[in-house]
C-alpha cells in the first residue's frame, strides 16, 4: 500500500478546483458568441500548460490549402516545432490534423515514426508530444498540440484532460467557421441587392429581370453571383453589361 503524503488531498482538492473553475470559464466564452476565436484558443493552451503537469507547452496549429499558422503558442519554441514538421511534412502534428483523431509519442528519441521531425525536436529538448485533431475541412485541418520535455511524461489522465480541452478548441473553430459563412452569406445577400437595385435603375427593369440578367452574366461568364454582385457595385452596371 502506497504512502499518502501529507498534502496530496489538499494539492488534488485544489487542482480538481482549478480545474473546475477553467473549464466553467471556457464553457463561458462559448457560449458568449462575441469573444474572438484567438482569445479562445490562447485560454484553451493556456489552460493545457496550467492543468496538465506534463505539458511544457501548447500551441493550435492550423493548416489551410498548404499554408502553417501557429496559434497562442505558450512558448517561442511552439511556431518552430511547426514548422519543422511543415518542413519535413512529418510529425505528431500534422498527423493529427490530416488523419488521427489523438496521436501520442512517449519518447520521440525512439519512435520511428517521423525520424526527421523527432531528431529536430530531440535538439529542442522536446521529447514526448500529445496532439489532437479539431477538425478536416476540404483544404483546411488543425490540431492542438502539447509538448513535454520529459520523456514518457503522459498519463492516461492527461491525455484524457487534453482530449477535454480540445473539444473545447473543436467547437470553438466550428463556431467561428459557421459565424464567418453567416456574416459573408449576408454580405453578399447585401451586395447581390445593390446590384440589383443599379440594374434596375440603369436598365428600368423589375426585381426579377435585374436578378436574371446578374444570374446569365454569372452562368456566361463562369463566374459565381457574389463575385459578379460585388464587380456591378464596385464599377456599376455598363462595366458588367459590356465586357
Amino acid at each position: 500500500m502506497g504512502v499518502v503524503k501529507p498534502g496530496d488531498g489538499v494539492h488534488r482538492r485544489d487542482h480538481h478546483e482549478l480545474l473546475r473553475s477553467t473549464m466553467e470559464t471556457l464553457t463561458a466564452e462559448l457560449a458568449f458568441h462575441g469573444t474572438p476565436i484567438d482569445r479562445t484558443l490562447a485560454q484553451v493552451t493556456a489552460a493545457a500548460v496550467q492543468l496538465i503537469p506534463a505539458v511544457d507547452a501548447a500551441d493550435v496549429l492550423l493548416i489551410d490549402e498548404g499554408e502553417f499558422i501557429s496559434v497562442a503558442p505558450t512558448s517561442p519554441w511552439c511556431p518552430v516545432l511547426d514548422a519543422a514538421q511543415r518542413d519535413t511534412g512529418e510529425g505528431p502534428c500534422l498527423e493529427a490534423a490530416h488523419a488521427s483523431a489523438v496521436v501520442r509519442c512517449d519518447d520521440l528519441r525512439k519512435d520511428p515514426r517521423w525520424p526527421a521531425f523527432a531528431a529536430i525536436a530531440v535538439e529542442s529538448d522536446v521529447y514526448a508530444m500529445l496532439s489532437y485533431q479539431l477538425y478536416t475541412h476540404g483544404a483546411g485541418s488543425g490540431a492542438l498540440n502539447l509538448f513535454s520535455r520529459e520523456i514518457g511524461a503522459f498519463s492516461l489522465e492527461n491525455e484524457a484532460l487534453g482530449a477535454m480541452l480540445a473539444t473545447h478548441a473543436a467547437v470553438a473553430l466550428m463556431a467561428a467557421q459557421k459565424q464567418h459563412q453567416f456574416e459573408s452569406a449576408l454580405a453578399s445577400r447585401d451586395q447581390i441587392g445593390q446590384a440589383k437595385g443599379m440594374i434596375m435603375e440603369r436598365f428600368n427593369v423589375d426585381a426579377v429581370g435585374a436578378f436574371e440578367l446578374l444570374t446569365r452574366l454569372s452562368q456566361d461568364s463562369n463566374t459565381p453571383l457574389r463575385e459578379i454582385a460585388a464587380q456591378i457595385v464596385a464599377h456599376g452596371p455598363d462595366h458588367r453589361s459590356t465586357s
